[in-house]
């Protein structure tokens, strides 16, 4: 009896050491995985654009041996945007849907779990409110642009496969249709824009969807809006200007500093030759700044709320 006691300790005294090798940051991979789980929708919508865009490729197969024979008469110019514009359309159409995502689950975040009152749940784990906070921020700003990045790509890749097979069985050269969609540089020009411009530029957007999340105690979407349309309603009816209007669009859109020159499409590779300009924008950083402010905001919030 005496050794069998005599070990009991200490098997709980590793038990309780062993909490204490933990990476410091699991918890944060940990809170990733969990709101991977929690919203599928983040995976999902993006799924189901790309399906949709697959569907109506599919249909366009049908004129794509008559587009290959006019092709031609066209200059090198011509020919490439003839031949790319389903990819670009691909591409923004999955974009699309990931910047609605990105808002609805931003205004979400916080407010679904005191809600549902799962708040209490999640407080009783050892996961601090700033690691629950930037977790829940990386999903817009970086988990969720790669994730749409790898959808488009594989999406781009059968688009090409299955337009290369149609384009031989008709007798062509599949030679004109390889050179002109280069999927390689356009995933190169699709990943910078994703991630300097739907992660990064937009983020302080994102950090203040979280904010207003951690906040309000219904409709959150109301709230989020409520103050720059006020910002706005005073600044026309006072002073009949629409300064801020056109500050926060600037931003929205991107500016040239995100953007780049005039007449490219957003995701061409020709894009990142702008990355010198992004990164010495002043709107990039006084954008993070803002982004900050709100997540700590956001983080003190989620300190003192309970549920709703």
């Amino acid at each position: 009896m005496n050794p069998q006691s005599d070990a009991m300790p200490e098997s709980f005294d590793q038990q309780k050491a062993a909490p204490a090798n933990l990476s410091p940051t699991r918890p944060f991979f940990w809170s990733v995985q969990r709101e991977l789980w929690e919203y599928r929708s983040i995976y999902i919508a993006p799924l189901a654009a790309a399906a949709v865009a697959l569907f109506a490729f599919l249909i366009s197969l049908f004129r794509l041996p008559h587009k290959m024979r006019t092709l031609s008469a066209l200059d090198a110019a011509s020919q490439h945007e003839t031949l790319v514009m389903p990819f670009h359309l691909t591409a923004a159409l999955i974009m699309a849907v990931a910047i609605i995502v990105s808002i609805f689950y931003c205004l979400d975040s916080l407010h679904g779990e005191r809600r549902d009152r799962s708040i209490l749940f999640w407080k009783s784990l050892p996961v601090s409110d700033l690691t629950t906070v930037l977790a829940k921020a990386s999903i817009p700003i970086i988990i969720l642009q790669l994730i749409s990045f790898a959808i488009t790509v594989a999406t781009q890749w059968v688009m090409l496969l299955l337009s290369t097979v149609v384009v031989f069985g008709s007798s062509q050269s599949v030679a004109t249709l390889w050179t002109q969609v280069s999927l390689f540089r356009m995933s190169l020009g699709l990943l910078y824009h994703l991630i300097t411009m739907h992660g990064f530029w937009y983020a302080p957007i994102y950090a203040w969807l979280i904010l207003v999340s951690a906040w309000a105690r219904r409709a959150p979407l109301l709230w989020a809006v409520l103050p720059w349309l006020s910002i706005f309603a005073v600044e026309k009816i006072a002073f009949n200007t629409s300064h801020f209007a056109s500050f926060l669009a600037h931003h929205f859109e991107g500016g040239a500093e995100a953007m780049g020159p005039p007449g490219m499409f957003p995701i061409d590779s020709g894009m990142m030759i702008t990355f010198g300009r992004y990164l010495t924008a002043p709107g990039l950083w006084i954008g993070l700044a803002f982004a900050a402010a709100f997540l700590a905001a956001a983080v003190r919030l989620r300190r003192y709320q309970g549920p709703i």
